[in-house]
Order: structure tokens, then sequence, then C-alpha cells
């Protein structure tokens, strides 16, 4: 819960703190050395989505312009994992993907950077995991979770780590079970999606795939991008 977020520790090195956290395993945040302004707190849409009115229950998404020698609009997201697909935890994905789409619409109007960074939970393509078999009937890798990703890139966003490489084994996750990163049976499931006017200010983008090898990791690993001041 926000109240429990250790904010003072990032505070006290120089950090600016947004979080939007719950009584459960849902929570975003964003950490900036420079201001943070205009932050907003859970995806708009869910009024008149029908059972999607709870949606801004769960702690899922924040924003804010990060306001340095260029203003960035910074979407920080934990979208939804859908299993077991079908049902209603899928369909309420798919929703949640729809007006992800629609506010990168909106956002897109404004012609100024944003980028949409988090976990996607979502396997864009066959190359994205190392044994796509294994993923056929998981939501993160369904026929529709795929479309919905692209609809969402076509609007004109770039995927940042492929607009830098196209390099095999890319992965952000790996099981904790089945020796999966023993194996390197990892998926790509952590995305930055940038606007064009923010993709004209990419440097780099890469995985720091050596964390998961740390004593007690995360199954997820750090995916970052430098831009352009």
């Amino acid at each position: 819960m926000d109240e429990g977020f250790p904010r003072e520790a990032f505070e006290d090195l120089g950090y600016n703190v947004e979080t939007h956290g719950q009584k459960s395993f849902n929570g975003v945040a964003l950490l900036s050395k420079y201001p943070l302004e205009d932050v907003v707190k859970g995806l708009p849409g869910a009024d008149g989505a029908g059972r999607d009115g709870v949606d801004d229950e769960e702690a899922r998404y924040i924003e804010a312009t990060v306001v340095g020698e260029k203003a960035v609009r910074i979407c920080g997201l934990y979208l939804p994992n859908g299993n077991p697909a079908p049902g209603e935890k899928y369909d309420y994905k798919l929703r949640w993907m729809e007006r992800l789409s629609a506010r990168a619409q909106a956002l897109l109007t404004t012609e100024e950077p944003f980028l949409m960074a988090g976990d996607y939970n979502v396997i864009p393509q066959a190359e994205d995991a190392a044994r796509p078999e294994a993923w056929r009937e998981d939501a993160l890798f369904l026929p529709e979770t795929r479309a919905a990703f692209r609809r969402l890139v076509n609007l004109g966003l770039t995927d940042a780590l492929r607009a830098r490489t196209q390099a095999p084994e890319l992965y952000t996750f790996w099981d904790f079970q089945r020796g999966a990163w023993q194996r390197n049976d990892g998926i790509r499931i952590d995305h930055f999606l940038l606007s064009p006017q923010c993709a004209d200010m990419l440097e780099d983008c890469a995985i720091d795939k050596d964390v998961r090898a740390r004593e007690k990791p995360s199954d997820h690993v750090p995916i970052w991008v430098k831009l352009a001041a």
C-alpha cells in the first residue's frame, strides 16, 4: 500500500516519488530525480465499461510528466495476467488493453513525447519466448492478446528494444520453476512503447539480464531506455 512504500529511502537519494498501491499483489510507482507533474493514478476509462467499473481498485497504472530539459510523459503499467483463459480474468485483460489503447490515442493527439513502460504480460512474437509452443494456451501468448498488442503498437508506437536490436534470446522473465533460468527458458514480457516524438529521442535500450543470477532475485529483470536530453 502507498503508506508502506519506503519513499523516505528514495527521497534521501534525491528522488521524487509517486506511488499507486493497494493491499494485494498490484502496485506501480514512479521515481524521478526531476520533478513529477500532473500525476494520474489509475487507467482512465473504467466508468461505463461494465464490470470494469471496479478496475480502478486494481493499482495497475500511473502516469506523470517528468520535467527535465525536455518534458516527457511517463506511463507506468502492470497489465493484467489474464489466466486462466478463457474466462473472466482474460476478458478483463482484453478490456484493459482496449482502455490502454484509448489512452495512447488520447496522448498521441497532444504530439508530446510519452512512453508506456512496464510488465505488459504479453509475449509479442514467437521469438520472444525460448519455447513458444509451451505458451500456446497461455493468456500471455494467445492470438487475441498478441493482436491487441499489435493494435496498440500500430497506433504509431515504437517497441524500444526491437528498434535497437533484433538479437535472439532477449528475455525479461524466467519462471522460478523447472530450472528456467539455468536453461535460459525465458520470455520477453516487459516493454517500453514510445510515441513518435519520444522515439526520436531514443539512444539505447537494453535488458540487465545478469540481475537474475543474484541471490534471491525477482523472476523479472530490469529493462531500460536512454533518451536524449
